[in-house]
């Protein structure tokens, strides 16, 4: 068993996370957490158990086991039981301008040969126009979503009553 990063609670850390569990009164995770880290601690009567059989009675992967081991050594009781924020925020890449032109290109008519927009269609037909550089059809499909845009959903402003404009 070769683990780079063995975890050593003292009494007190030992004490505070079997505290943290049976209040129960905490984040989920939290107290998953301090029952991984008592599971993995070395002084304590598991030393037998593998981070793979810790991950398998907890529900978890090897690697979250090796990641929250990592920044128990690194940062301490309290980063562990924390979660780990975001080195990089996720860049939001379809902005008010864009949305608004996808939801103009939805509602025209669609391409010779389809009778309506499919994701994907709409995905090449962004990049084409040059509204975005690049963008997935899911991406394409969320943007919609959250305007409701649906041809079949009468109040999105899309929907086309046939009968009206016969």
């Amino acid at each position: 068993m070769n683990i780079k990063y063995r975890v050593t609670l003292t009494a007190e850390e030992r004490k505070n996370l079997k505290q943290i569990i049976s209040k129960g009164k905490t984040a989920g995770y939290r107290i998953r957490h301090a029952h991984i880290l008592l599971a993995v601690d070395e002084i304590e009567e598991n030393k037998d158990w593998t981070d793979k059989d810790v991950a398998r009675a907890y529900y978890t992967t090897e690697r979250s086991i090796g990641n929250l081991r990592r920044r128990f050594v690194e940062k301490g009781l309290d980063a562990a039981l924390g979660r780990e924020k975001r080195k990089v925020a996720p860049r939001i890449k379809i902005d008010g301008e864009a949305e608004a032109k996808i939801v103009a290109l939805t509602c025209s008519e669609a391409p010779d040969g389809y009778s309506q927009w499919s994701l994907r269609l709409l995905a090449d037909k962004v990049v084409e126009l040059g509204i975005l550089e690049n963008v997935s059809h899911t991406a394409i499909g969320e943007c919609l979503k959250k305007t409701k845009l649906n041809h079949g959903y009468k109040n999105s402003g899309a929907y086309h009553n046939r009968q009206q404009s016969l």
